[in-house]
């Protein structure tokens, strides 16, 4: 195997931008881009997941994005409203909400000087399928996405509901997803711990008074 140290394209890393949306909320992001994007701009690939950029997936985040960036795109990785270092509230996966706030994450990128106005997304899991929701609603910067480990069919081939049955797997994955989801963020972020704890508490009351498959 052969491991790439250079690229075409000299890259930083901005370790923490903040994306406002129209509700108030500020979504968390990590970007890598070609130092002379703002002079030459560049395509922008999202991935918007809920794992944390700041510890659940910075390993592979430190691998996959500057290797985007050094072949001359803006790579973006956004922690989903609710999770990680962003603000806001999550109560399900794959809802409105989220669709909502990436069209929103798509408009704010396609306006950046380093962006050229064109985004794709990638994504595995959770990112494949919300990368396949987003595209479906057809916003015009959206050019392209990759999607892997994901289905169009929620019903037939989701791994929560297979064939619509609610399946056991789904118990361990709304608990784990819950106790991941509710680690505070990273006080560097500029989110204060006291903020993001009454947020965690809400967030309990309100799981609590969901039905089970809510909650993860």
């Amino acid at each position: 195997m052969q491991t790439v140290t250079t690229f075409p394209r000299q890259a930083k890393e901005i370790e923490n931008i903040w994306i406002p949306l129209s509700d108030g909320v500020r979504l968390a992001a990590r970007l890598w881009l070609p130092e002379d994007a703002e002079q030459k701009p560049v395509p922008a690939i999202l991935e918007y997941l809920p794992y944390r950029k700041r510890d659940g997936t910075i390993v592979r985040d430190a691998l996959t994005h500057p290797y985007f960036a050094g072949h001359g795109y803006a790579s973006i990785r956004v922690d989903m409203r609710g999770n990680g270092d962003s603000e806001g509230l999550l109560f399900d996966e794959y809802t409105k909400q989220e669709q909502d706030d990436a069209l929103e994450v798509i408009h704010w990128l396609t306006q950046q000087p380093w962006c050229s106005g064109s985004v794709g997304m990638i994504g595995i899991s959770w990112g494949g399928f919300n990368g396949l929701q987003v595209a479906a609603r057809k916003p015009p910067a959206l050019k392209a996405i990759v999607t892997i480990c994901s289905t169009d069919d929620r019903y037939q081939d989701d791994i929560h509901y297979k064939g619509g049955c609610n399946i056991n797997e789904h118990m361990a994955w709304a608990a784990t997803m819950f106790a991941y989801s509710s680690r505070p963020p990273d006080p560097a972020a500029g989110i204060s711990i006291a903020l993001k704890s009454a947020v965690m508490m809400s967030r309990l009351s309100v799981a609590l008074r969901m039905p089970s498959r809510t909650i993860r």
